[in-house]
């Protein structure tokens, strides 16, 4: 059990970030990982309805995870209540969830690159609308050391969870899909400006 706080940017020019991310105080912990993320929920969505996510990951590991609403810890940054496995087979847990009465409802994708300054993960995500960093500490303070660290610091920052922001998408762009996959979004160009503007 842990409980994590994180904040996220949007990152418009990646080559700039990746520049920023050579430095020798930030230590490359993860390599770049293709990721595909299934969310459960029963016929009901009562999970979904009370801010939990069940949430199965397959990346060069396979992980469940449970997450739910922990009390806030800063004006921007998401808190929330973490139990994470790692487990050894996907249609296995797979078939276990479904024997649960939990389906599959949603599934979205990204290229995750991990990485550690001072204490905080710092996490570089590529998803089909845009590129991200994900900033993970034990306090608002940390993630704001970081966010300074990375020159992020006064940029607009997101408590929003991927799928808040893909419903921002979706809604902006009238979309008709529900899985963010990188095969949906094949010539598909997600202007920047959904992320910066306030509206």
């Amino acid at each position: 059990m842990a409980y994590e706080t994180e904040v996220k940017y949007y990152i418009p020019d990646l080559d700039v970030m990746l520049d920023m991310l050579d430095d020798p105080e930030i230590k490359r912990t993860r390599r770049r990982v293709f990721e595909r993320n299934f969310r459960y929920d029963d016929n009901a969505r009562s999970l979904s309805e009370r801010g939990i996510v069940l949430r199965l990951r397959e990346d060069d590991r396979i992980r469940l995870t449970y997450k739910e609403p922990a009390p806030p810890s800063g004006a921007y940054a998401l808190s929330r209540l973490e139990y994470e496995t790692e487990v050894s087979d996907m249609n296995e847990m797979s078939a276990i969830l479904d024997g649960l009465g939990f389906r599959h409802y949603w599934v979205y994708e990204k290229f995750r690159t991990t990485h550690e300054f001072n204490g905080t993960e710092i996490v570089l995500d590529e998803l089909p609308f845009g590129n991200f960093i994900e900033i993970e500490g034990n306090t608002p303070q940390e993630i704001a050391f970081a966010a300074i660290k990375l020159g992020l610091m006064g940029e607009k920052a997101f408590k929003d969870s991927y799928a808040d922001l893909f419903a921002r998408v979706k809604t902006a762009m009238q979309l008709n899909f529900d899985d963010l996959t990188f095969k949906n979004f094949q010539g598909i160009e997600v202007p920047g400006k959904i992320f910066t503007s306030d509206e």
